[in-house]
């Protein structure tokens, strides 16, 4: 959605297509018409995200008079009707505080709302959640979870929900793409996902998770370290770390090959590791 600058930020190669379009060739004005509108986001550290100079009513008025062209008081009375949908206020006194609130005033779950609240404000059809409960408390971290698929039942908006919580992505997911060195190398349906994981790096991520079955065990670890990403090592990424690793993994690039339905793995021997 083209929030960080080139350079430094550069895509040099592929596509991003989004509703038939090209994402990359769209000019800077047709896309400010989609960032916020078609594609919103919610950020990992809302603190961080909203102007400490502005109210927080204030930030979510000014997208909806940028992309509807709403005057003050229908922004104002929308602003409202999304802290309701959110959970920030069951009276419009309680809204109200809210929307003249300065970020600072506000707590941790709450400006985590007042992000969600701004990220739904023009009905976005994909949501991109970033890491949306890391800074939160567990509590705080399934109300969120729950306001967001509640959400998006409602809205009828596709999530792209990133985290690296496994617990969190068993909750909310519904297709699971495991990420490694910032490639692809597995993706499928959740339940398949977690009940048969095919690619090594998959398997001992699950393994890794904490469950009360495994009290008194110590956890299964991935030795080694994730590469740098100017250094990513050459053939499979994730030669250095597998136990499974054999020489050509060290050399060619495993292509990401589907097994079964949409179930797609990118490993040279995925259906012999166990």
């Amino acid at each position: 959605i083209g929030l960080l600058p080139s350079p430094p930020a550069i895509i040099s190669s592929g596509r991003i297509i989004f509703k038939g379009r090209d994402l990359l060739k769209l000019g800077n004005e047709e896309i400010r018409k989609i960032r916020g509108r078609e594609i919103a986001m919610i950020f990992q550290e809302p603190s961080k995200y909203f102007n400490p100079s502005l109210k927080v009513g204030e930030q979510i008025r000014e997208m909806l008079s940028l992309h509807f062209g709403m005057n003050r008081k229908s922004a104002v009375a929308r602003v409202l009707e999304l802290f309701n949908m959110t959970g920030l206020g069951k009276s419009n006194f309680d809204g109200g505080r809210i929307l003249n609130s300065y970020p600072h005033e506000l707590s941790g779950g709450m400006k985590q709302r007042a992000m969600i609240a701004m990220g739904i404000a023009c009905s976005p059809s994909l949501l991109i959640a970033d890491e949306p409960t890391t800074a939160l408390d567990v509590t705080l971290q399934l109300q969120i979870l729950d306001l967001i698929h509640e959400l998006q039942n409602r809205l009828k908006m596709s999530i792209l929900f990133i985290s690296h919580d496994l617990n969190v992505v068993k909750h909310i997911a519904n297709r699971v793409s495991v990420i490694y060195a910032g490639k692809i190398v597995e993706s499928a349906a959740k339940g398949t996902i977690f009940k048969n994981p095919m690619h090594p790096y998959t398997k001992l991520l699950l393994l890794s998770i904490p469950d009360p079955e495994k009290r008194g065990k110590p956890l299964k670890t991935i030795p080694g370290t994730v590469p740098d990403a100017e250094f990513i090592p050459s053939g499979c990424a994730f030669h250095t770390r597998c136990p499974y690793v054999r020489e050509i993994c060290r050399k060619e690039i495993p292509a990401l090959k589907e097994y079964e339905n949409g179930h797609t793995v990118a490993c040279h021997f995925a259906e012999e590791t166990e």
